[in-house]
């Protein structure tokens, strides 16, 4: 005998949840806190950190740290949300529970159309980055070649998209620290005479365009943290959600911070 199940425009989005097939809890507490930093450093981050140098000068160093300030407060209360309540909706579900079905529709699609926007930026960055180290095939074509390989990474088992994940956020952090050796080393002098802080005080001083460079920077350093808000949303599919959003939430604050 079977029973069918109805369910009234007034059941919360928990309940749905709640009624759906079990997700598959594959992802453990590294590779949360990979996926976490992962998202934020990304092609667009590289790119856009230049474009955000470009429009506020030596300033954007101010705007960044500001913006980060800012991304840590949200992640700890995301993280302590997500936490007590684990959902694949993340956000988009604590929204309709507390404020009504507008919000989490809003903020649902919203965050649709930011993803849309973002994988193609993130996607054409690479494209150009590979083109230029790769030139025999066209900025498009290595578009291409992104877009099928980690679409089938994100269809496999959820287990091996955290390995995914993982290793290829630690190649992106291994990147980061590298640049900031380098950095710290050009600074220094060790590759030839030590610029001091000529690039920060001259061409125009340390607010080379004002208020409106700063306005146009802040686009730039808000957009290259998206993608943190991703380690709140694989929560329900972790081995121990609550435990292990939180710890991925506090490593991943302190990361960005350095």
């Amino acid at each position: 005998m079977t029973r069918s199940i109805t369910r009234s425009p007034q059941d919360s989005p928990r309940a749905v949840q709640d009624a759906a097939p079990p997700l598959s809890h594959g992802l453990k507490q590294r590779h949360l806190s990979m996926i976490a930093l992962g998202g934020v450093i990304g092609a667009g981050l590289f790119v856009g950190s230049g474009v955000g140098i470009a429009a506020a000068g030596p300033a954007i160093v101010l705007l960044f740290a500001a913006t980060g300030a800012l991304v840590m407060l949200i992640m700890r209360m995301l993280g302590e949300m997500s936490a007590a309540r684990p959902s694949t909706g993340s956000f988009s579900v604590h929204s309709e529970e507390e404020l009504g079905s507008w919000a989490g529709t809003t903020s649902g699609w919203m965050y649709w159309l930011m993803l849309c926007a973002g994988v193609a930026a993130e996607a054409t960055a690479a494209g150009a980055i590979m083109h230029s180290w790769v030139p025999f095939l066209p900025a498009y074509g290595w578009v291409a070649v992104f877009m099928v390989f980690f679409c089938a990474s994100n269809l496999t088992a959820v287990k091996n998209f955290g390995e995914f994940e993982f290793w290829f956020a630690t190649i992106k952090v291994t990147v980061i620290v590298a640049f900031l050796v380098l950095g710290v080393l050009g600074i220094l002098g060790v590759f030839g005479t030590a610029p001091g802080t000529s690039h920060l005080t001259g061409h125009g001083g340390f607010f080379p365009t004002g208020a409106a460079g700063l306005a146009a920077g802040l686009l730039t350093t808000i957009s290259g943290f998206a993608g943190l808000e991703t380690v709140t949303i694989a929560a329900a599919e972790s081995d121990q959600p609550s435990r292990n959003v939180v710890r991925a939430v506090r490593t991943a604050v302190w990361r960005i911070a350095v």
